[in-house]
């Protein structure tokens, strides 16, 4: 079982970096059982960790509605952030540096001490939203890791206490200044601690936990939209402008 593990990782490493994420998934007879693809993700972690990399925590996916419905699966996942993979409000995304780049209108969890909440804030989620295999599985997604390539960070005006946004308020996502999504704020009804009571359950089972410091992707209500060059993207809370970023 290691040694599959160990090649499946190595292939998905090399993929990866070619910007042709999860190809063996296209080959006719692979399967992979989720605890297996678990595994591979957490390989690949290790494998690009001993590259130089640092993780700076994780995401929550498949949760909402939006996902729940363009998948037809039903989650959660967990996927892994990189510190490489972290940009800033406005910035250039090249978009050759993907497959078929998608984003998604999030939001985050900043953790603090003893594993309580120390803020959170709007983010754009950048995948590569590709499926390789004959039929969308959670195994192919989290192999994959969860499709994420990065996120773009609001600035820290907008990290507040969670209690700020515990009001009703509206997500939405404009690509070129066009509403194309919208919805709740966070994708169970339980809010942020909805999404980490999974994740610390989660975690647990594979002799892992969050520290303080680590980002945290809570899942979205809304839905995952394809982009390309020359688009701009926007997040808005309660229709006032959060992050952007924009598509080379």
């Amino acid at each position: 079982m290691k040694d599959k593990i160990s090649k499946i990782a190595n292939r998905q490493l090399r993929d990866f970096r070619n910007t042709t994420p999860g190809m063996c998934f296209s080959d006719r007879d692979f399967t992979l059982e989720i605890g297996e693809a678990y595994a591979v993700q957490d390989a690949l972690v290790s494998l690009r960790v001993k590259e130089g990399e640092s993780v700076i925590g994780y995401k929550v996916g498949c949760t909402g509605p939006g996902t729940k419905k363009l998948f037809g699966m039903q989650g959660p996942i967990r996927g892994t952030l990189f510190k490489a993979e972290m940009h800033f409000d406005g910035a250039e995304i090249k978009e050759n540096q993907f497959c078929n780049l998608a984003v998604e209108a999030e939001m985050a969890i900043e953790m603090g001490q003893n594993g309580q909440i120390a803020s959170v804030f709007p983010v754009i989620e950048l995948h590569n939203y590709i499926f390789r295999g004959p039929t969308k599985s959670l195994a192919e997604l989290v192999a994959n890791n969860g499709l994420n390539k990065g996120i773009i960070l609001s600035n820290y005006e907008w990290w507040n206490f969670s209690a700020q946004f515990e009001k009703k308020s509206t997500l939405s996502l404009e690509i070129n200044e066009t509403k194309v999504d919208f919805g709740d704020l966070w994708p169970m009804a339980g809010g942020p601690s909805s999404s980490l009571d999974w994740l610390h359950s989660h975690l647990a089972e594979y002799n892992k936990k969050l520290s303080q410091g680590d980002i945290i992707l809570g899942g979205t209500a809304l839905g995952l939209h394809r982009v390309q060059s020359g688009q701009s993207i926007s997040v808005k809370v309660d229709g006032e402008i959060a992050v952007r970023c924009f598509v080379k």
